[in-house]
């Protein structure tokens, strides 16, 4: 019975070990998702980044919100990169929660510079972005 409960702790302490690890592995994923999208914004492609765009999501350009499908997301977003050429764009702070991260971060483009907050979920063995907000920043 002893050596019963021994190989029943080790197991347990095995699954609980399993566990963590793979809950930091999907945290640290999450915030690699970051990495392109800041690269994608800097570099003003828009398609790279609504690539990575849910079905259908909130984007508020300047106060200007609206949910959208997939293809207007990118065609607002797109207009906003005509009239503020992205210069750079860095992420300023990440936060996972669950399935959902968010990240703020500060894009200069077209001589102004703006907060972009981005809120990606994870779903059906991927991250897509759920709402992308810009505000310009005084």
């Amino acid at each position: 019975n002893r050596i019963a409960m021994k190989i029943l702790s080790r197991i347990t302490l095995i699954i609980a070990l399993l566990a963590l690890s793979v809950r930091t592995t999907a945290q640290e994923g999450s915030n690699d998702i970051f990495t392109p999208i800041a690269q994608y914004i800097s570099q003003g492609d828009i398609e790279k980044l609504s690539s990575l765009f849910a079905e259908n999501l909130e984007i508020s350009i300047i106060s200007n919100s609206s949910n959208s499908s997939k293809n207007q997301a990118k065609q607002i977003l797109k207009s906003f990169f005509n009239l503020h050429t992205p210069r750079s764009f860095d992420i300023t702070h990440t936060t996972v929660k669950s399935n959902r991260t968010y990240a703020l971060g500060r894009l200069n483009a077209g001589g102004e510079i703006f907060l972009v907050t981005i809120f990606v979920s994870f779903g059906n063995s991927s991250y897509k972005i759920q709402q992308f907000k810009v505000d310009k920043l005084n």
